[in-house]
């Protein structure tokens, strides 16, 4: 029996060592010395340490911000363990609506959404990210289009020029990876960020 046995026990061994050890720390090493910034969550740090990851988006509602396209991840409801509440942007529970297109439930909201984006003064045709949630539920970025279109109520309530601030989405817009893959859009987190640092007194 034990000649069974120690062969078993060096491969279990064995591959602890490789797999639970060797792998690991082979791959925390390649990352950082590559990749640290995206290896670290892709932290954006400000004088006063992280406040917010490059690829996490945030439910931002004031109207002086501009805002991130619907999420539909949710948290446990503080009154009832066994059901859940709507939490935009909660990153410990990303998901999908997983409604289809001919759900009420789903029609009813982006109804609500159109209605309120209408409220909040945005004019003209609302393109489909405003309305509709990505697949995690956490997609920090929109549409360049989705952005302009929200320029002018965020210049009013800063109290900028809306072509200060329609510049400045311009300048944060990101292109196509090489050049060829995916769409040209625009980080909500980053684009706050800079318009947090844009007071109305440094305005041209």
């Amino acid at each position: 029996m034990v000649q069974h046995f120690r062969p078993a026990f060096m491969m279990l061994l064995l591959f602890t060592l490789l797999t639970g050890l060797a792998y690991p720390f082979a791959i925390l090493g390649v990352s950082q010395a590559l990749l640290p910034f995206q290896a670290n969550g892709s932290l954006i740090v400000q004088k006063n340490g992280p406040v917010a990851s490059a690829i996490i988006g945030q439910n931002f509602t004031g109207a002086g911000y501009f805002h991130g396209r619907p999420s539909a991840t949710s948290a446990p409801d503080p009154a009832d363990a066994t059901k859940t509440v709507d939490a935009p942007y909660n990153a410990a529970n990303s998901s999908g609506s997983n409604l289809g297109p001919t759900s009420q439930k789903l029609i009813d909201r982006v109804k609500a959404d159109m209605e309120a984006a209408r409220a909040a003064g945005l004019s003209g045709s609302v393109p489909a990210d405003a309305l509709t949630t990505s697949a995690s539920g956490l997609d920090p970025h929109i549409s360049p289009a989705f952005a302009l279109l929200q320029a002018a109520a965020v210049a009013k309530e800063r109290k900028l020029p809306e072509e200060r601030v329609r510049q400045l989405v311009q300048d944060n817009v990101e292109g196509r990876l090489l050049g060829i893959l995916g769409e040209p859009r625009v980080n909500v987190v980053r684009l706050n960020l800079a318009l947090d640092a844009l007071s109305p007194a440094a305005a041209p």
